[in-house]
């Protein structure tokens, strides 16, 4: 249970003063529900306040705090804006600029003749200086409440800054001081304060690097500590060594050799199968590095060693494609193939159910139904886990529960991840890496076009399909909203099927599962030439004869998701394009982007550089990393301090006794406050 200690931060934001059911709507939509989410919502930038005595022209464009006497008012009719001239103590003028037709509030906030602090951003107009709208204007006897630098928050609608920064500081009130958990010597060197007073300081003064960096380091260390203690759980039980004896593997016809990389990979599941320890190892491999052969080979492993093995996928068009390729893969092995997902009912679900409790299933392939209630397995030994970055730790564990003893647990990730991110987010897990391509994969050539030569576009399009291409066209990520990128997808096929007709199909999120299907299958076999999709879409099906993908409004995506959207051609033996459209207004980083995908087909090499560019944003995309969300450590953060983070864990461990003793027990606290106690089922027995 959560100690006693920590309940006042985690009680529901209504706790904290003034907050209503009008104000916590807002705070709601920035995700903060409890006292401790606003704690950890820091600011994202400052405002810095130059105390001025005097007007200077020198000063235009920064925020200045000054005293000033309002002497004549100039209203506009209409909603026109209202000017408040005003002087400071030198008689130098200046006029305070309102709008929005309210001239009574600005009369009330500057009556003439009474000095007022006043703080805003002093700008030119003609040959006058001009504040608009000061964000603050006191009386004398309270000047002395405007900061000289003051937070900025990320903001939702009816929400400020200001009234952020009033929670946030109620927020700190309830925080109590908490034992160090740090190892002593760490805080020595980089000069940290404790984690209450750093939590106090961010929000004070946004910019104390090292009031950050402390809290980004607690964040990690939570983190580390628990994929440490769950690697711990897990390697101390006892699971089942399967060895397999080769004769399925032997008897299979493969299209090329194994690359150095797979036969290297597939010898270490080989080697940790073989051990009672359940393997948890990660398998990274780019787009097209042949993952599912080594996850094919794993499988047989544990078929030949007497168990079932089952393969999870995020979605059911992903695991459809996994059934046809096992079934089309394992023919003329003595090996039974099932797929199971939330689509199948009745007589031809229950008899997968029957087949897999009697053992006469094999292999099982499936979407999370595979792992619901009612689904048992006769002698699960084996879980293989695709698109891992869809799940987290906690989801991890819960699968292995499905066997009586713990099985082994491959989980397969096609987006590279930068090393360090892989620390942070596998840290529990041996990792192996597919760096080689199987022979006959040609690198994509990538080339970047203006939108302005979208008519270019179509016309090579057609002449791509007169010559019996296929191609996917993928639409523009308008914001974050399946609706709106819906509605670009359908006038994109709308345009499309005006020039080429029902050879176009267009698939899209909320299409239901047997629509989705059909479409799919049409492209897939050769029926319709264009598949015209929204990026919600995971278009995993395997095209060899789709050698052209148009990505339009390119700028406007992260490498990863560039580099994933490519990886969709290039699956045949022949040349394939990727068209990347921007617009006119391009930022250095879409240029940066945009130069790298044309210059690389290295997905690791890009996922490094994504790190970079993207400096402080969304770990791995929007919303791939798990149970594992990070609040508090940037990506910049983690490049610096991760590293020491993971050697203090392990130290705790390895030295101090793991959760026993003063900074264990400290440790422990640290587990739940930064929520990392979902993933770690023995901290009872700790």
């Amino acid at each position: 249970m959560r100690p006693d200690l920590l309940n006042p931060l985690f009680a529901e934001v209504t706790a904290l003063k003034g907050v209503g059911a009008a104000l916590a709507k807002p705070l709601e939509k920035l995700g903060l529900a409890r006292v401790i989410d606003v704690a950890f919502h820091l600011p994202s930038g400052w405002i810095d306040r130059l105390p001025r005595d005097e007007l200077d022209i020198a000063d235009a464009g920064r925020v200045i705090a000054i005293t000033l006497t309002p002497t004549d008012y100039r209203i506009s009719r209409g909603r026109g804006p209202t000017r408040v001239h005003a002087v400071d103590a030198r008689g130098n003028s200046v006029s305070i600029v309102f709008f929005g037709g309210n001239a009574g509030w600005a009369k009330k906030l500057l009556p003439l003749g009474e000095a007022r602090r006043v703080s805003g951003k002093l700008e030119t107009y003609g040959d006058e200086l001009q504040i608009v709208h000061p964000d603050q204007v006191l009386p004398l006897e309270e000047a002395g409440e405007v900061a000289a630098r003051e937070a900025v928050y990320p903001l939702s609608e009816g929400m400020t800054s200001k009234r952020l920064a009033q929670l946030a500081a109620q927020a700190i009130e309830r925080a109590p001081d908490l034992p160090e958990w740090i190892e002593p010597s760490v805080r020595a060197k980089h000069g940290w304060p404790s984690w209450r007073a750093a939590l106090a300081a961010i929000h004070a003064d946004p910019a104390d690097e090292k009031a950050r960096a402390r809290l980004a380091y607690d964040e990690m260390f939570a983190n580390q500590l628990a994929l440490l203690l769950v690697r711990g759980a897990a390697r101390a039980k006892r699971g089942r060594p399967l060895t397999g004896d080769g004769r399925l593997r032997d008897a299979l016809v493969l299209p090329y050799a194994p690359t150095g990389a797979q036969a290297r990979t597939i010898g270490e599941i080989e080697g940790d199968m073989a051990q009672t320890r359940p393997m948890l190892r990660l398998l990274q491999g780019d787009v097209g590095s042949g993952k599912t052969l080594v996850a094919i080979m794993a499988l047989l492993i544990a078929v030949e060693g007497g168990a079932q093995g089952a393969l999870l996928a995020p979605t059911e068009i992903l695991a459809r494609q996994h059934f046809e390729t096992l079934s089309r893969t394992l023919s003329g092995l003595d090996i039974r193939v099932a797929i199971l997902t939330g689509r199948d009912k009745g007589r031809a679900r229950e008899a997968t159910l029957m087949g897999l409790a009697a053992g006469e299933i094999d292999i099982l392939i499936g979407t999370h139904a595979i792992f619901q209630q009612g689904v048992s397995y006769r002698d699960l030994g084996l879980i293989v886990v695709d698109e891992q970055h869809r799940f987290g730790v906690a989801q991890r564990m819960m699968l292995q529960a499905k066997a009586e003893r713990p099985p082994h647990l491959l989980v397969m990730t096609a987006t590279p991840i930068p090393r360090t991110l892989t620390l942070a987010q596998y840290g529990e897990m041996d990792v192996s890496r597919l760096d080689e391509m199987p022979p006959g994969r040609q690198p994509i050539e990538t080339r970047v076009m203006s939108d302005e030569r979208l008519g270019e576009v179509v016309d090579a399009l057609g002449r791509h399909m007169d010559s019996g291409g296929q191609a996917y066209w993928v639409c523009p990520l308008v914001e974050e909203s399946e609706k709106t990128d819906l509605a670009a997808a359908e006038g994109r096929a709308a345009a499309l099927r005006a020039r080429f007709g029902d050879k176009v199909g267009l698939v899209h999120g909320r299409m239901k599962g047997p629509d989705k299907d059909a479409v799919m299958a049409d492209f897939a076999g050769g029926r319709t030439s264009v598949l015209v999709a929204t990026t919600v879409i995971e278009v995993g099906v395997d095209v060899p004869n789709a050698t052209l993908i148009v990505i339009e409004a390119a700028d406007r995506f992260g490498l990863a998701q560039l580099h994933q959207l490519r990886g969709r051609v290039g699956r045949g033996g022949g040349r394939s394009v990727c068209l990347l459209l921007r617009g006119s207004q391009l930022s250095e980083t879409s240029r940066a982007r945009l130069a790298l995908m044309r210059e690389t087909n290295d997905g690791f090499r890009i996922a490094e550089e994504d790190l970079r560019l993207r400096g402080a944003g969304e770990l791995l995309g929007t919303r791939q990393s798990g149970d594992a969300q990070f609040r508090l450590a940037t990506p910049e953060a983690m490049v610096e301090l991760l590293p020491a983070a993971n050697g203090d864990a392990r130290l705790l461990i390895d030295r101090d006794g793991g959760l026993h003793g003063d900074r264990g027990q400290a440790a422990r606290i640290a587990l739940y406050l930064f929520e990392r106690d979902g993933a770690v089922n023995l901290l009872r027995s700790g």
